[in-house]
This record gives C-alpha cells, sequence and structure tokens, in this order.
C-alpha cells in the first residue's frame, strides 16, 4: 500500500502540470482555506529533495502566485460583501481579530496572518472591507506571499533531505515541523492576549488645581 502511495504521488510531482495544481491550489486558499494548499507546497519540497522532482524552485514560484492570486480574490471579497461576512456567527471572531490587528500593525499584520490557520483570509478579506489602499495591499501581499511559500518549500525540503529513501517519513517531517511552528505562533499570540486583558487600565486621578 505505501508503495502505491509513492508512486502515485511520484507520477504526480513528475509531471509538468504539478506547477499549475500548486498554482491552483494556493490560489483558492486564499480565499476557501479548506483547500491543503500548505501542505501540498510541503509534499512538493519533499519530492523535490527525495527524487530531484519537481523542480523546488518553480515550486516555490507557483505557489507564491498562486497565493498572491487568491488573497487579492479575497480582498475583492471583502470589497463587494463585507457585511454579510462580518455578521456571520463562525466568523465574527476572526474578522474582529483581523480588524484590531490592522488597527494596531497595518499591512505588516497581513504578513503575520499567513501563518495563522484562518488568520489570512479573514485578514485579505477585512483589508478589502475597509479598503485599505489596493497599491500597499499588494506590497505587502507579495511579501506575505512569497515568504509563505519558501518556508512551506523549504519545511518540505528539508524533511526530504532527512529521509531520501523514505518520502514518506519526509513528509511526515515536514508537516511536523509546520504544524509545531503554528502551534507555538498560536501558544505566543494567547498568551499574548491574556496579559493583554490582565493589564489594569490606568486611573486618571481629577486634579484640584
Amino acid at each position: 500500500m505505501t508503495q502505491t502511495i509513492l508512486d502515485a504521488l511520484h507520477d504526480v510531482m513528475s509531471s509538468p502540470w504539478v506547477y499549475l495544481a500548486l498554482f491552483a491550489l494556493a490560489m483558492l486558499d486564499g480565499f476557501f482555506p479548506v483547500v491543503p494548499a500548505e501542505t501540498s507546497v510541503i509534499t512538493a519540497g519533499v519530492f523535490a529533495a527525495a527524487t530531484g522532482a519537481p523542480n523546488l524552485a518553480l515550486v516555490i514560484v507557483a505557489a507564491a502566485l498562486g497565493a498572491f492570486a487568491g488573497d487579492h480574490i479575497s480582498y475583492a471579497i471583502g470589497r463587494t460583501t463585507n457585511d454579510r461576512l462580518r455578521n456571520g456567527r463562525r466568523s465574527r471572531k476572526a474578522f474582529g481579530w483581523a480588524e484590531r490587528a490592522l488597527a494596531e500593525r497595518g499591512g505588516l499584520v497581513l504578513v503575520v496572518a499567513r501563518y495563522i490557520p484562518g488568520g489570512r483570509t479573514a485578514c485579505t478579506i477585512t483589508m478589502g472591507a475597509v479598503a485599505y489602499p489596493r497599491r500597499s495591499f499588494a506590497l505587502f501581499d507579495a511579501v506575505a506571499a512569497g515568504s509563505w511559500a519558501i518556508y512551506s518549500g523549504l519545511i518540505g525540503y528539508v524533511g526530504g533531505a532527512a529521509f531520501e529513501n523514505d518520502p514518506i517519513k519526509g513528509l511526515l517531517l515536514g508537516l511536523g515541523i509546520a504544524l509545531t511552528i503554528t502551534a507555538l505562533v498560536e501558544i505566543v499570540r494567547h498568551v499574548r492576549r491574556r496579559r493583554t486583558v490582565r493589564e489594569p487600565e490606568p486611573v486618571l486621578v481629577a486634579s484640584n488645581d
């Protein structure tokens, strides 16, 4: 069974169509976050190291361009359907976080949100909803999409290089690294949020003068 899976993955990864598939998955992930874009890029990175196909540089370029396109679609959705999405029961919390983060950090939050599950879509839609300047959005999004593609591709490549003779173990290592980093980011965010809530607000004492 394992060999069958490996053969099937190798056929997919050695096909020239894999770059178009990675582009499409990364694009869809920009506004439909259940698509396994990151897992696909990591898998491609594993096979790039273990078998030499696909080409890692092209994997990163395809993923970055797809993510960039998908984020702009998400931005456009925010410009047209922001009220309905913002008032959704499940999405309200994510939009609230995105709005607060955008107010505090500006366009840099787009780069950070790329690595937060559900955060990237909420952030891009929110930026569209508040009419964040499109040129500035494109600049920050180029950094976000490019860094995410490099990060995902290199994580897979490290896993594939560590287990050249067993791509499945390489894939598990790559996914494990990605999940660990995501968990650490979430823990840091949780701790910072709790500290912010616990900090007492300054009491203003009226002067008698």
